[in-house]
């Protein structure tokens, strides 16, 4: 009863009905009246989450760009426009140099317009592909050291210095005058009073302007793009006197560089031989004069001249053999240049019988032996003219230089198998007169332990 005491360790009884029921507060348990594949084919009408929750992140980004003022979209769309205003100035620039030329000059056929958007366009960003630092550096003589014995043993060999190399403004000069003769052009193209080269006077005022400028520009350019005006020469049917406009023989040895690569990229054969005869021949050979070296741009400009492999010959190493008065510092730096380049065989083989047949000078062994270490396969008419370019010096009285030994010793290492049974009698003999005591000995063995032309054997590696 309430009230009472209880005894101590007696247990308090509650009645069944008087405990609480506690799973009467409970929910009633849930069971699913659909399936889980209709949950996935159609989720909204189950109340199950289509759309994925926003990421704060993103929505804090969003919010800090909003108050910025510049979204991604807002960027893109100002680089847009001004990559349009930029393709619309330089258009203008090559509008307004392709209408001063244009008003005076036809580009054989075609407007200079459309010459300069399809050269210039495509060479801008190849302006900077440079393949020399622009330190000024030098290229060194490091493979053979020039002394003065060596120079007195070719010099037997060598004809003297004949009068002064033909330049461009030479033949422009020619030209002028053979105009004047002809009663077609007035006394005043020749040269003024202030050294400006008046050379053409149906070009326009502005033209002369134009170019006179982008010649004192490439008196001073190191690197970087070259004038829009510049790389229209090429396309123009008088090319020769706007070039001389600019002066070559004042230009840095760096737009010396630049203007082969454009010259030779965008002339053909013919043409760019004469650019590299008229240019780049007496630029290079001047450096060499002054210098007693190479500067490396030019070095690579030959390097470059050497992807018209035609106009490479013909236009440089050719015309320095024929003048006889190639020294040995050239002949060593044109022969580094030879080793250094790829040119097809055709072309080197051209350029080798040509050699054999003109008249010695002793640096043109030089050439000789980088052309013969190639081991072209070289058709048979060429082997026998160099059998015939040996062997012509079996009686003469001058002693020859050790670099047409080692060319000889070369030679039948090469194409010791190529050579008929009666020119390696000759050759037999020639060693009997012109000897050196170390290179003689192994062309005799060379000679002696190898097959002739026509024997039975491996098939030879010369074309007919």
């Amino acid at each position: 009863m309430p009230g009472e005491e209880r005894p101590r360790g007696e247990k308090l009884k509650v009645r069944a009905q008087d405990r609480p029921n506690f799973r009467r507060n409970k929910p009633e348990r849930t069971t699913h009246r659909h399936g889980l594949a209709e949950d996935i084919t159609n989720p909204w009408k189950n109340g199950v989450r289509v759309k994925p929750r926003g990421s704060k992140r993103k929505a804090h980004q969003e919010e800090g760009e909003e108050e910025d003022g510049i979204t991604d979209n807002l960027s893109k769309k100002i680089l847009r426009e001004a990559q349009a205003q930029q393709a619309e100035v330089e258009a203008e620039a090559v509008g307004e140099a392709a209408a001063l030329v244009g008003a005076a000059i036809d580009v054989s056929g075609r407007s200079v317009v459309a010459a300069a958007k399809k050269k210039m366009d495509s060479d801008d960003d190849s302006d900077f592909d440079d393949d020399y630092s622009d330190s000024g550096s030098q290229w060194d003589m490091e493979e053979v050291e020039v002394t003065e014995e060596d120079e007195k043993a070719l010099a037997a060999f060598m004809r003297p210095s004949s009068s002064t190399q033909r330049t461009l403004a030479d033949i422009i000069m020619e030209k002028i005058r053979a105009k004047q003769e002809e009663g077609g052009m007035a006394e005043g193209a020749l040269p003024g009073e202030d050294g400006l080269p008046v050379v053409a006077p149906r070009l326009d005022p502005k033209v002369l302007q134009v170019y006179q400028g982008v010649g004192k520009l490439l008196t001073r350019y190191t690197t970087g793009k070259v004038p829009k005006a510049f790389k229209i020469i090429p396309k123009l049917s008088n090319w020769e006197e706007v070039l001389f406009i600019t002066e070559p023989e004042n230009w840095s040895v760096h737009a010396c560089y630049q203007a082969t690569r454009i010259f030779v990229s965008s002339l053909n054969s013919k043409m760019a031989q004469r650019f590299l005869a008229l240019v780049l021949l007496p630029r290079i050979r001047w450096d060499i004069r002054e210098n007693k070296r190479l500067h490396f741009a030019l070095f690579q400009a030959m390097r470059k001249a050497a992807y018209k492999p035609g106009a490479f010959y013909k236009g440089l190493l050719l015309p320095l053999c024929v003048e006889g008065d190639c020294t040995l510092r050239e002949a060593v730096i044109f022969a580094a240049v030879l080793k250094r380049v790829s040119i097809p065989v055709l072309h080197s083989a051209a350029a080798l019988m040509r050699i054999a047949e003109m008249e010695y000078a002793g640096t043109n062994s030089f050439f000789v032996l980088q052309l013969l270490d190639k081991k072209y396969a070289l058709p048979y008419r060429v082997v026998d003219a160099m059998v015939d370019h040996f062997v012509r010096f079996e009686r003469d009285e001058r002693e020859l230089p050790v670099i047409w030994h080692q060319s000889l010793l070369t030679f039948v290492q090469r194409y010791k198998n190529e050579i008929r049974a009666e020119d390696k009698a000759a050759l037999r003999s020639l060693c009997k007169r012109q000897q050196h005591y170390q290179v003689t000995p192994e062309v005799f063995r060379e000679l002696d332990n190898s097959r002739s032309r026509g024997e039975r054997g491996e098939g030879a590696s010369a074309m007919e």
